[in-house]
């Protein structure tokens, strides 16, 4: 496996700007250490811990106490599988799926409101509606009680 092969180049992304709806869930100081195509974030805190931005539940978790940390636990096939989704990534391509420009594989609808992480689950989404749509989402869904029902408004 070549982890580039389920990762994003950072080049050019303005990391303030599309993290802007997550403000909320987000520590104030952090770096951007790597961004899978699946749409989900790994930062570094000043601490050296690892955490990963979960775009799916909306949940940040502490993953690794460091990045070597990190680099050995992704060595582990279930971890690597986990956190880069490669069976998934893998189906995408394979289904001639293929990543353009600014995009990564988002959601048709979050896995938290009934949708899924496998391939069906997914779309192809410009970064900035990945985490722009699903961020402001999930702020507004974060005190309503398991099992609430929601009404979702598409406007132009």
């Amino acid at each position: 496996m070549n982890i580039h092969d389920y990762l994003i180049d950072q080049t050019g992304l303005d990391w303030s700007l599309l993290l802007k709806e997550w403000h909320w869930l987000l520590p104030p100081k952090f770096s951007v250490w790597l961004f899978t195509r699946a749409g989900d974030l790994f930062i570094t805190l000043p601490d050296g811990s690892i955490h990963m931005l979960e775009v799916g539940s909306g949940e940040l978790s502490r993953v690794a106490d460091s990045r070597d940390d990190a680099c050995a636990k992704i060595d582990e096939p279930e971890v690597a599988d986990e956190w880069l989704m490669i069976p998934v990534v893998d189906q995408l391509v394979t289904s001639g799926c293929v990543l353009g420009p600014g995009q990564c594989y988002s959601y048709k609808m979050l896995p938290v409101l009934g949708g899924s992480y496998a391939s069906e689950g997914r779309a192809l989404l410009p970064i900035r509606e990945h985490f722009g749509v699903w961020g402001g989402l999930h702020h507004k869904i974060l005190d309503l009680p398991e099992g609430a029902e929601i009404e979702i408004k598409v406007t132009p």
